[in-house]
């Protein structure tokens, strides 16, 4: 047997994975993968569930409409995150849409919409987001998916909120400060503002409670689409994966 092709694809399925397993494909993918990226039987595209790693996996039968892969041999194992959630209000579509990938990039382990005060959105597509986290994975490389919650109002998260889970608060009221980012590696979240910011009691409380630490992110006020990956940064350096 011919040794396999590297591939140049990487497809989310839900599927089991595994040596000799077949996955059936749907529609949508074997369209996308024979009528977009014009392949054909032989090709091998990296695969992925989140959950058994990533497996390259040969295409045995090719159609417009319907396929079927062959997994071959796992090439990455399932590569676990920092147990870190990303808290923050939705905004304008296209911004909502670039915190929701760039949390997938950089490594949240979960995303979690909130409404706040001076949230503008009430409403979010959970589907829609879920799948631009898919679509981040596949570009990055990555192997575990993060889920995407729906929108929960900033109190009832509170509300429930343990105290082992420490909480880094991006306080825009904290310009002039310095960042102190204390404690150690272990569960975490970041919770990023609004556009309008945190109103006064929403920052009393989150200032109250014995988990958070108040953090300032520079000397201006950013974008909270900026501020949410100013944030991860910030945070993956010092108690991530990125060390």
């Amino acid at each position: 047997m011919l040794p396999l092709m590297a591939s140049k694809v990487r497809l989310y399925v839900e599927h089991p994975l595994g040596e000799g397993q077949s996955v059936v494909l749907t529609q949508p993918q074997a369209h996308y993968l024979t009528g977009v990226m014009r392949l054909g039987v032989g090709a091998v595209i990296s695969v992925l569930n989140g959950v058994d790693g990533e497996w390259d996996a040969e295409l045995v039968e090719a159609g417009k409409r319907k396929g079927v892969l062959l997994c071959h041999a796992q090439t990455k194992p399932l590569q676990v995150p920092p147990d870190l959630w990303l808290l923050f209000a939705p905004i304008k579509k296209a911004r909502t849409d670039f915190i929701v990938e760039k949390a997938a990039e950089m490594g949240a382990k979960r995303i979690v919409p909130i409404q706040t005060a001076y949230t503008n959105a009430d409403r979010i597509r959970v589907e829609k987001l879920q799948a631009h986290v898919i679509e981040a994975v596949e570009q990055c490389g990555g192997t575990y998916v993060p889920q995407v919650t729906p929108l929960q109002k900033l109190g009832a998260v509170l509300d429930g909120w343990s105290p082992e889970r420490r909480l880094m608060f991006c306080d825009e009221t904290m310009l002039d400060q310095p960042s102190a980012m204390s404690g150690s590696a272990g569960p975490w979240a970041i919770i990023i503002g609004p556009e309008g910011g945190f109103s006064d009691p929403e920052r009393t409380r989150l200032r109250a409670m014995p988990a958070a630490t108040p953090v300032s992110l520079g000397p201006r006020i950013l974008r909270a689409d900026t501020a949410a990956v100013a944030a991860m940064t910030l945070w993956q350096s010092r108690f991530g994966d990125w060390q």
